[in-house]
């Protein structure tokens, strides 16, 4: 055996030596060599002195380990229990109480547009003159003839007279005098006629004055001063402009139909306020439940309200979608906790509630959601601390780290 084989032998003994006697080294590289090399050592003198002391004290294969887990950190709140209002919210829009378009009732030409687009109006005002020079004409034509035909009636009375005159002294006959009575007759009749006549282009004489029947506002006028305008015509040149009032003014909107009872006992009493603020703005405007639909939305379990609106400032405007929050009464005794608290499962509705900085679950029923927080009917009493936020980390039983702890001081929990 050459010198280079003793040598390789001698470092090979030292390694298997080195890896009885001193496990703890090659079990850092090898995990599980400590184990595995137990028998081994067993039967080596002193080999067993040098395991280490965690090793020795590993618990057995297939046990499981139990860890601790930290606490959760999360954050609480005080179950609210005291008076609240009883509210509903929508969105509806803003409608107005009445509209009427503007059209000719005759054919003509367009004179003069007295009001600007978009303006103003009072009910009266004269918004349109139409030509109204062949009416006029028409007119004092028919007067002419209603002032014949009196002249007419009166020359039959006269003839009347005379005829009457002469039966009496018997110097004429009877025949005359029925024809004179006759021919007054038909005097006065086509008198009447033309007197209906001149009534009748009176009346339409005034369709040529286009007027305001309310007040509001008017839109832009769709044809100008000497456009031609035809009766009938439901086109632009029908249409000459369209009116809305919009003071006073409704805002529509649905509600569930569970509130319908609630909402007609406010009605009754008097209240039923409404709050409604058009989208993109921060203020809003009171009004009034003024009318409930007369049917309920089967497809939707819905019904619609108009609540109606001074107005006065134009805050409202025609169109306009609006967040509307009706206030039916004031609750007495409420029970409500944050919107966040409130978890969903297979067990239906429940909260944690922190109780030596443990979570205990507990299950609830949920009545309605108004303003950020859930309304509780069961499963709590008002004055626990339930966890706001972080609930997602709990389990029942988990412990817990209040992290929101100057203000749960504040709040007493």
């Amino acid at each position: 055996m050459g010198k280079k084989s003793v040598t390789l032998l001698i470092v090979a003994a030292a390694a298997a030596g080195g890896a009885i006697y001193w496990p703890s080294a090659i079990e850092e590289r090898f995990p599980g060599w400590v184990e595995r090399t137990a028998s081994i050592r067993a039967l080596m003198p002193g080999a067993a002195a040098n395991v280490p002391k965690k090793e020795a004290s590993q618990p057995a294969q297939g046990r499981p380990v139990v860890v601790q887990r930290p606490p959760a950190p999360v954050d609480v709140d005080t179950v609210q229990r005291g008076p609240m209002p009883l509210r509903v919210d929508a969105v509806g829009s803003v409608q107005p109480i009445a509209t009427v378009s503007i059209k000719t009732r005759v054919d003509a030409q367009i004179d003069k547009i007295f009001v600007a687009d978009g303006a103003i109006v009072k009910t009266g005002d004269v918004l349109v003159k139409l030509d109204s020079r062949q009416i006029e004409a028409q007119i004092k034509q028919t007067e002419a003839s209603i002032a014949k035909d009196q002249t007419v009636v009166e020359q039959t009375t006269r003839d009347i007279a005379r005829a009457q005159e002469l039966v009496s002294k018997g110097s004429g006959p009877q025949l005359n005098l029925d024809n004179a009575k006759t021919a007054q007759a038909a005097a006065k009749a086509t008198l009447l006629g033309d007197q209906a006549l001149l009534d009748n282009q009176k009346v339409q004489l005034t369709w040529y004055t286009l007027t305001s029947p309310l007040n509001g506002r008017v839109g832009a006028f769709a044809a100008k001063a000497g456009n031609i305008v035809r009766a009938g015509d439901n086109t632009v040149t029908g249409i000459l402009a369209t009116i809305v009032q919009t003071a006073p003014i409704y805002v529509s909107f649905s509600v569930p139909q569970a509130v319908l009872a609630p909402l007609r006992e406010a009605i009754e009493r008097g209240e039923g306020d409404v709050m409604a603020t058009p989208q993109g703005s921060t203020r809003a405007v009171k009004g009034k439940i003024a009318v409930l639909d007369n049917t309920i939305d089967p497809s939707t379990g819905t019904i619609t309200i108009r609540a109606i609106f001074d107005n006065t400032d134009d805050a409202l405007w025609p169109g306009q979608l609006c967040n509307v929050r009706v206030t039916l009464k004031t609750e007495p005794d409420i029970v409500s906790i944050p919107r966040t608290a409130t978890q969903s499962g297979q067990i239906g509705n429940y909260v944690y509630l922190v109780e030596n900085n443990v979570a205990r679950l507990r299950k609830v029923k949920v009545g309605r959601f108004q303003d950020g927080r859930d309304i509780i009917t069961e499963g709590l009493q008002g004055g626990e601390t339930v966890v706001s936020d972080g609930a997602l980390l709990l389990a029942d039983g988990s412990r817990v780290d209040i992290r929101n702890k100057v203000q749960a001081k504040k709040e007493g929990i």
